[in-house]
């Protein structure tokens, strides 16, 4: 019996060990919640944070200022959270998480959306502007500062001028639905690559 605790008690030590061990980062999808949103250029940040749920299993639940999903890789645990106060307000959102989990700077990962970037491009920055993006624009107002990584998904610009508005609420081509989902996965890998490897190692790998 004695054995038998010790064993247990030797257990419970290394898994609280390993636990203490694990590297935590908070990955924000940007977008706009309500179901005319769903599907459309600027839900981006969503589409890629359900795409990461689901190929690790992992469910949303509802939390202080969105819906969350905890999943482990490997020596990480990584806390997905798509923001309920919209976009303009995402940096609500952010500072309340990364307040309560006393996560540094470089543990934070914003996916967004980018009119700069052609159709499906990825690109990794550890900091800068905002690019006339509200949900940036918020966060870096309520952080204090750009130094934040963000991962930017290019959704193109293909509209007339005055159109960008209709353009980034607006939903993806049919062509460009055809290679989306491809696109999406791309975007995970390179999420676990950022949390595992480090920003420097996805941005080699991934800003293409």
């Amino acid at each position: 019996m004695l054995k038998f605790l010790q064993q247990l008690f030797c257990k419970d030590k290394e898994k609280g060990q390993k636990e203490k061990g694990m590297k935590k980062f908070l990955i924000v999808g940007l977008g706009n919640i309500g179901q005319e949103y769903v599907g459309t250029r600027h839900n981006i940040g969503f589409m890629i944070a359900d795409k990461f749920a689901q190929e690790s299993g992992a469910t949303f639940t509802s939390c202080r200022y969105g819906d969350m999903a905890k999943v482990r890789v490997k020596n990480c645990e990584l806390m997905v959270l798509k923001p309920s106060t919209y976009m303009n307000l995402s940096g609500v959102a952010v500072r309340y998480w990364m307040n309560k989990e006393k996560l540094p700077l470089p543990q934070l990962l914003i996916l967004v959306d980018d009119i700069a970037l052609p159709f499906g491009t990825i690109r990794i920055r550890e900091s800068g502007s905002e690019g006339g993006h509200n949900g940036l624009k918020s966060i870096s107002e309520q952080l204090g500062n750009r130094n934040y990584a963000r991962l930017r998904f290019g959704v193109g610009n293909e509209f007339a001028k005055g159109g960008q508005v209709n353009y980034v609420l607006g939903h993806f081509s049919k062509e460009e639905h055809e290679q989306l989902q491809g696109k999406i996965e791309t975007a995970v890998e390179a999420i676990k690559a950022f949390c595992l490897s480090g920003a420097a190692f996805a941005m080699t790998h991934f800003n293409k």
